[in-house]
């Protein structure tokens, strides 16, 4: 009689699940946007309803975790030393990060935040840093002076301080997705600020179509010049350049990009980095560590790993727009 009664729910799941997956597949495709995380976000999926709601409230308590903006988010916790278990969202955010920077030999690095707030590209208000500035919070900038210990961070210094900015917002594409899977949606694509997750067809039942665009100095977000277009799916993808956050002093031009090595603002040839992997916050980190790295550096990195594909558009002594791109990227690359 069990077994019968068994059988009986496993048929009714089958059906259930089918008739998710047509009534999916049959679905309208639904585009909504908005702004989140001082930035804009488009959504294109295939589904019977109106996610906009749900999808704000997950990113709400994402920037409630991991926003340095939010004084009582849980990483603004972190940074006043207050005694905190962190969230799941900080943790699988703080694990990931950790990883990137061992691979990447420091090049990324959560750490930065002191120096990135001394140059003024952070959550706090900076002034422009002299050697000895630079000098003292090395002294307290470096991945290995933070651990994760039963929820908690320890640090070898309380000055020290946390910024995800360099991958968070990756992250909270693939946050994104995950509640889109959760609803049985196969076919979607979202953009956070540039930061992509494509699954299955776009309405037309083809590929997902991006463009990267051309690393024009371009401080207002003005600029939509394209350099490349790259047909994608199932993978997420993403941007980092220094053409639109930058500022000059004494007619040097400063960018946002910190060597968390250094200490300073990198000056290497590589104005874009665009990397695409198996998720959107591995990308996000990469595409951060290949512009501190420098062309050289970043490429081999590329090559030397095959579960990720990069492109880099750089100067050439002429001053030139020149690309390198790793040999798995091709696929992606298209004719316009």
């Amino acid at each position: 009689m069990k077994s019968k009664k068994s059988l009986i729910w496993l048929a009714i799941l089958l059906l259930a699940t089918v008739w998710i997956l047509i009534r999916n597949n049959n679905a309208p495709y639904q585009s909504i946007n908005g702004l989140v995380f001082g930035t804009v976000y488009n959504i294109t999926y295939q589904y019977d309803g109106d996610l906009k709601n749900e999808i704000e409230a997950e990113l709400k308590r994402f920037d409630n975790s991991l926003s340095p903006f939010n004084d009582s988010s849980v990483i603004s916790q972190v940074n006043r030393n207050e005694e905190i278990v962190t969230d799941s969202f900080f943790q699988t955010c703080f694990n990931r990060s950790i990883e990137i920077s061992k691979e990447t030999k420091g090049a990324f690095d959560i750490t930065v935040a002191p120096l990135a707030n001394a140059w003024g590209f952070g959550f706090k208000q900076g002034a422009f840093p002299n050697s000895l500035m630079i000098d003292s919070l090395l002294q307290i900038t470096g991945y290995d002076k933070v651990k994760l210990i039963d929820g908690k961070v320890v640090k070898t210094d309380p000055r020290i301080m946390l910024s995800c900015s360099a991958v968070a917002k990756g992250y909270s594409v693939d946050v994104v997705a995950r509640l889109l899977d959760s609803k049985g949606i196969k076919n979607y694509m979202i953009d956070i600020g540039g930061e992509i997750v494509a699954r299955g067809k776009n309405l037309r039942g083809g590929l997902w179509r991006i463009g990267i665009n051309k690393p024009i100095d371009d401080s207002l977000s003005v600029n939509q010049e394209i350099q490349t277009i790259l047909e994608l799916t199932d993978v997420g993808l993403a941007t980092s350049g220094n053409y639109r956050n930058y500022y000059y002093k004494d007619g040097k031009k400063y960018a946002h990009t910190i060597d968390p090595r250094t200490g300073y603002p990198v000056q290497h040839n590589i104005l874009s980095s665009t990397v695409i992997a198996e998720d959107c916050m591995t990308a996000d980190a990469l595409a951060t560590a290949f512009m501190v790295m420098g062309l050289e550096d970043a490429e081999a990195y590329a090559n030397a790993h095959p579960s990720i594909d990069a492109c880099f558009i750089y100067s050439d002594e002429n001053g030139d727009f020149k690309m390198f791109f790793t040999e798995g990227m091709k696929k992606y690359m298209t004719k316009q």
